[in-house]
């Protein structure tokens, strides 16, 4: 499956060092199973577990974690995540 969301794109620094991004549910497509998806910053892999946390918080927003040693393509998985603050929504 590819996803092509620009505001999924990694921020790059001036170094072109790549900056750390976050992602939520509705950015990946709101995905509905794990597996490797294809998106415009490169491979994202979604597990079980982090689908789960998405199905009961559906605002989270995931650190994308690049996976080190690949060479050709970037991939990433979800890290930690973060609950929006609740009293920014009232």
């Amino acid at each position: 499956m590819y996803l092509s969301n620009e505001a999924l794109e990694p921020k790059r620094t001036l170094v072109g060092v790549t900056a750390i991004n976050k992602v939520t549910w509705q950015r990946a497509g709101r995905v509905t199973e794990p597996g490797r998806y294809m998106l415009r910053f490169g491979w994202l892999t979604v597990t079980a577990e982090d689908l789960a946390i998405w199905q009961q918080f559906p605002e989270a927003a995931f650190t994308l974690v690049k996976i080190p040693g690949q060479a050709e393509e970037d991939e990433f998985h979800l890290g930690a995540f973060e609950l929006p603050d609740p009293s920014s929504t009232e």
